[in-house]
């Protein structure tokens, strides 16, 4: 069996739209995602001037200067907002089991991949006692921010955070309830590698859900960075820019998934800011009917 190590805070290592959530919280509709070809909008070659290619970014985001940017008041602000509609997301769908014993929407283990400095499995974790969150992330500069932030709320024995390589976890294959990731996906320079460990380490009852930016075209990327990057200044205003330059596409996430051991996932959109992939896992035999 494996267990979370007793000193995890002490140590140093460590197209279509398929799902929308209302202003409420509250799912919106479930579409299924049929991408469609280019020569039905416009001939290829005007099609191929309009896509902006993706410049990727670093893979590990949290220099000191980074990690205090990322939790200023006018980023963390917008970017709670932007969170919690992930976390209503989330608690939307229940457990794939049954409730917590205290009427909490879920229960079990959820993890998240490139976890930041934790705040949606902290999110979760506030509001449902029966389940225990682990985040994972390979900057330490994060993960310490994230064991912090643990510390004094006092949910050290329910949130864990480790420094790992979503690439290469060390969780035993089908363990975890929930597994999400959010705003990584940009980062990953093999999101292949990183989709079949999310598919390993979930039970076949469980969610796998991933959200990040999408990149816009090239006309549209101007107006879009300088109109959703409003909230932002400084260095987080650069650091947004560059994100949703490394962004994917739909078709590019759809076919990432076609490769993967996430090719039954469907592809969402969140408005127009964000795009992602859910699975929602095989229901237990005697279980409620799936959604």
């Amino acid at each position: 069996m494996w267990f979370l190590p007793a000193d995890h805070h002490a140590t140093e290592s460590g197209e279509c739209k398929e799902f929308r959530v209302t202003a409420a919280g509250q799912p919106a509709h479930y579409l299924s995602y049929e991408p469609c070809s280019a020569s039905a909008i416009m001939p290829s070659i005007a099609m191929g001037w309009l896509t902006l290619p993706r410049k990727p970014e670093p893979e590990v985001m949290g220099e000191a200067d980074e990690v205090e940017a990322y939790a200023s008041a006018a980023a963390q602000a917008y970017l709670d907002s932007v969170d919690n509609t992930l976390v209503a997301q989330v608690l939307s769908e229940g457990s794939p089991n049954t409730p917590g014993v205290d009427g909490s929407p879920l229960s079990g283990w959820l993890l998240d991949i490139g976890a930041g400095p934790g705040g949606i499995p902290l999110k979760i974790v506030r509001r449902c006692r029966s389940l225990c969150a682990v985040g994972v992330d390979r900057s330490l500069n994060m993960v310490r921010a994230a064991r912090k932030t643990a510390a004094e709320e006092g949910l050290r024995e329910r949130a864990f955070f480790f420094v790992a390589d979503a690439a290469r976890l060390s969780f035993p294959d089908a363990f975890f309830d929930f597994v999400l990731s959010n705003s990584l996906l940009h980062h990953l320079s093999d999101p292949v590698e990183v989709f079949n460990e999310m598919a390993r380490v979930a039970k076949p009852s469980g969610l796998v859900l991933l959200r990040d930016l999408c990149r816009p075209s090239r006309l549209a990327f101007p107006l879009h960075v300088r109109w959703f990057g409003r909230y932002y200044s400084g260095l987080m205003s650069k650091l947004y820019f560059d994100s949703v330059r490394a962004a994917y596409t739909d078709r590019e996430l759809a076919e990432l998934l076609r490769r993967s051991a996430l090719a039954d996932a469907r592809v969402f959109f969140h408005g127009r800011t964000h795009l992602g992939f859910i699975r929602r896992g095989s229901q237990p035999k005697g279980g409620a009917p799936a959604k």
